[in-house]
């Protein structure tokens, strides 16, 4: 009976460090001033892609309409914060910030980077934006505006508003539409990749039509692990700046995603107050 009762300590007491150690943060800093309030995760250093030095690959995640607001915690409802919450190891630190509403703005979303690199360890030959529907506008206008800040980017089921896409065309880009899409038409991603073959050298575009896809099932890339290997194929110190293509991410592994993680595990948000003042 002592035996089993050590048994049963022993086993709670393993899966309470366990916990322990899976328990990571996400952190709210407030609002940069003249851009958008935003949380920020950063990886713990056993499951981190950090270099030699420790400045870490970061990525920006733009959400999509349906995320607008004053409410941060929304940005939790998809993406990859809500992936971390499944178990998906993300390698890298993740920027998250919210629009009131309004499309995303380039120069608000950069502040945000150019603030997380004065307070972050944050590996500036490697920063990336990702994003779907009015967040995969974002990510074309971000990489477009900021071609070189953003090592790689990859845009679900958006377009663009840039005038000039030659700066685009300069940056690794994995643009994904599902023909079935009735919230953003897929031919909205085509004017993008007509804009960029008009533009010049399209080389690094990778562009994935995806026939009788509906809008939201590209968003299921936040949560495969393949997403973020494909990004940290990227640097900016990378001569003439290729695109990966080896690595591929299919329908299966869109519909699979949620199968493919671990599990759910606790990750702590850390000093979120609404409408909490600048860092």
């Amino acid at each position: 009976m002592q035996t089993m009762k050590r048994i049963v300590i022993a086993f709670v007491i393993s899966m309470l460090c366990l916990t322990a150690v899976q328990a990571q943060f996400i952190s709210h800093v407030g609002v940069v001033p003249k851009a958008y309030d935003f949380w920020v995760y950063v990886p713990d250093a056993s499951e981190s892609a950090a270099n030699e030095s420790g400045l870490l690959p970061t990525v920006v995640f733009l959400h999509g309409k349906s995320l607008c607001g004053n409410d941060l915690q929304k940005v939790m409802e998809y993406g990859p914060l809500e992936a971390l919450t499944f178990g998906r190891q993300i390698p890298m630190l993740v920027i998250a910030p919210q629009s009131p509403g309004e499309a995303w703005a380039p120069a608000k979303v950069m502040r945000i980077v150019e603030w997380a690199e004065r307070h972050y360890p944050v590996d500036t030959t490697r920063i990336y934006v990702m994003g779907m529907s009015m967040g995969g506008y974002g990510t074309i206008d971000v990489a477009a505006t900021y071609p070189e800040k953003i090592a790689a980017a990859m845009a679900l089921c958006g377009g663009g508003t840039r005038h000039d896409y030659s700066g685009l065309c300069r940056v690794p880009l994995w643009i994904m539409h599902g023909t079935s899409d009735r919230s953003v038409p897929w031919q909205q991603s085509q004017q993008v990749v007509d804009a960029m073959i008009a533009a010049g050298d399209t080389s690094r575009l990778r562009y994935d039509i995806l026939p009788d896809v509906s809008h939201g099932t590209p968003a299921r890339c936040f949560y495969s692990s393949k997403t973020y290997n494909w990004l940290l194929q990227h640097a900016l110190t990378d001569s003439l700046r290729p695109v990966n293509r080896t690595i591929s991410i299919t329908l299966s592994d869109m519909r699979n995603a949620y199968r493919d993680m671990p599990g759910r595990r606790k990750i702590k948000v850390k000093s979120y107050t609404k409408n909490k003042g600048n860092p």
